[in-house]
């Protein structure tokens, strides 16, 4: 496991304030007090970490399959009309990111990004039905040779820094770093319609490993 290098920073001031919070308050608090708060103040460190860690996992590399871009749960599964690029219907699927899952965003296919765009927004709960359309989001379009598919990361009400590495006219691997959404959220993969889907609702994924839906050769 790694440190994600999204989270150098976030744990850098975490880590300097947590040291002069129980600097401080050793000129007032008794010796039990203090341990207790440093006993606290490492477990608050260790879980801040845990946001940014990276396991190591072999991925599922496959030019027939669609893989998850993040850990979680499916919360959607559905065809609806994409509107944004796609502008057709399209099946969509939703993985809602806890803050205790791993938050960073893989590429559920090889190809060519086609569009990229971030999109100022509210900050519902990330499993709100307008969340997609809503809220704090960047759109990324990948291309290959038979079809597009779109991936949608969306802020929720703790996530409130998405980060995209996507740029236009960039060619992409499967399961490489889209980016990275700091404290959960979600999500959306908007599909072929008939792509056939291998997850059902409420399951739990990994990014990079599990196959959400497989498409026609």
């Amino acid at each position: 496991m790694r440190i994600h290098r999204e989270g150098y920073r976030t744990l850098a001031f975490v880590l300097l304030f947590l040291l002069l919070l129980n600097a401080l308050l050793y000129l007032w608090l008794n010796a039990m007090i203090l341990l207790v708060l440093a006993v606290v103040s490492g477990v608050f460190f260790l879980f801040i970490v845990s946001f940014f860690r990276v396991p190591k996992r072999t991925h599922t590399e496959d030019v027939y399959s669609i893989v998850s871009p993040a850990d979680g749960k499916v919360v959607v599964i559905e065809k609806t009309f994409e509107d944004e690029y796609l502008k057709k219907e399209c099946l969509q699927i939703s993985v809602f990111m806890s803050p205790a899952n791993v938050h960073v965003n893989r590429y559920p296919m090889s190809g060519i990004v086609q569009y990229q765009k971030y999109h100022a927004g509210k900050y519902l709960v990330a499993w709100h039905p307008k969340s997609s359309v809503e809220n704090e989001r960047t759109t990324v379009v990948v291309a290959n040779d038979d079809f597009p598919i779109l991936v949608r990361q969306i802020a929720g009400k703790l996530a409130r820094r998405i980060v995209c590495y996507a740029k236009p006219g960039q060619v992409v691997k499967q399961n490489e770093e889209m980016g990275f959404i700091k404290f959960g959220s979600r999500v959306d993969i908007f599909l072929p319609t008939d792509a056939t889907v291998q997850v059902q609702l409420g399951e739990t994924v990994r990014g990079g490993v599990t196959v959400l839906a497989k498409v026609k050769d």
